[in-house]
């Protein structure tokens, strides 16, 4: 990263940050945190969505400024952006994820922010989004391989705090699943090894999911039933539910991707709360864990299954302590404000003055 002498002569005195789109997913929660963020750093700030969204709600409710562009679905509103973006006022542009990016494609006086780690046809979109750019981000290492010489900004977590209730002798072990239900996210690892782990020591575990299979292809829903099938009666849905009150519910986190994450938001957030924790080792989740954390291969039930069983019993330290030190040190709010102003003062943001924003709403 730069010297913050750079500031001192700003190239950009406002930001222009564009969500990937209406709803409010992992890189939405991040563009809220980004701008609440450079606002209280003293950067002036506008939200850019499409009119209406929950994202505009969101920033609104937050007290941020915002800009809501008429678009209803994906290609209406990256046709919005690119026509809004011929004429904006002097700034710096944050395109919050690929979709603002390939839309502004060539243009100048854009930060491309990648938040899903681009494979195929999205790999080549992503080099041709990048072009004219004045930098590009990823919010892991475990990016780099596919988007060479971005700069890494690591997403962070609000501080959670867990009840920690006691536990009842003999009651059963609450094994928790948090995200979108999906092969990809390894609910058919997880309940195979549930089952494996029923099969001997019946009555010792249970299997709480929180989430929804939102998107998920109907292929895919299949697999994923038949795996939960033999575990169905030891299994609770929660659905959607608050992280902090999932915690509470729960005795340890399992975070079994079999896809490359190009980070883990749920996993720090689990170690901000302290609450036990395994993850894959896929893409980042190594990562994010640190030496500390306990990491099973991808995609192998019996090796997820003897770790769980490891931790539970207290054979396998939970390492809590160790996990949650990381939290702070990496993925805490202030951990990611001393990282955003370096990136801040490198690109020339702001102004000695500063240009905070009062949060009206854009005209």
């Amino acid at each position: 990263m730069g010297d913050y002498a750079l500031a001192r002569q700003a190239r950009f005195e406002h930001v222009y940050l564009a969500s990937n789109n209406g709803a409010i997913g992992g890189g939405e929660v991040m563009l809220l945190r980004f701008a609440q963020t450079l606002r209280a750093i003293d950067v002036g700030v506008t939200v850019v969505a499409p009119g209406g969204s929950p994202v505009v709600e969101a920033a609104e409710e937050a007290g941020l400024e915002t800009l809501g562009l008429f678009a209803r679905g994906r290609v209406a509103w990256m046709r919005a952006l690119r026509q809004w973006d011929r004429t904006r006022p002097a700034g710096l542009l944050w395109c919050n994820g690929l979709v603002p990016s390939v839309a502004t494609a060539g243009r100048t006086e854009r930060l491309v922010h990648l938040h899903q780690q681009p494979t195929g046809l999205h790999r080549v979109l992503a080099q041709t989004a990048r072009r004219g750019s004045v930098a590009t981000l990823v919010p892991s290492s475990a990016m780099l391989d596919a988007v060479p010489e971005a700069q890494v900004l690591p997403n962070w977590t609000v501080p959670i705090r867990r009840a920690k209730p006691k536990r009842i002798d003999g009651a059963a072990i609450r094994i928790g699943f948090l995200g979108r239900l999906g092969i990809d996210k390894g609910v058919h690892v997880l309940a195979e090894a549930v089952r494996l782990l029923e099969e001997r020591t019946p009555g010792r575990y249970r299997l709480v999911l929180g989430g929804e299979p939102l998107f998920v292809p109907e292929s895919d829903l299949v697999i994923m039933e038949e795996a939960l099938g033999p575990v169905a009666r030891i299994t609770h849905r929660a659905g959607w539910v608050d992280t902090a009150d999932f915690f509470d519910t729960i005795d340890l986190l399992v975070v079994p991707s079999i896809i490359s994450e190009s980070f883990g938001l749920v996993a720090a957030e689990a170690m901000s709360a302290q609450v036990p924790l395994i993850v894959s080792d896929a893409g980042a989740l190594p990562e994010v864990v640190g030496p500390a954390g306990h990491v099973v291969p991808a995609g192998d039930p019996e090796a997820l299954a003897e770790r769980i069983a490891a931790v539970a019993s207290g054979e396998a330290p939970a390492r809590r302590g160790a996990l949650f030190d990381r939290w702070a040190a990496e993925y805490s709010p202030e951990a990611g404000t001393a990282r955003l102003r370096t990136l801040v003062a490198e690109l020339g943001i702001g102004s000695e003055a500063g240009t905070a924003t009062s949060g009206r709403k854009a005209a």
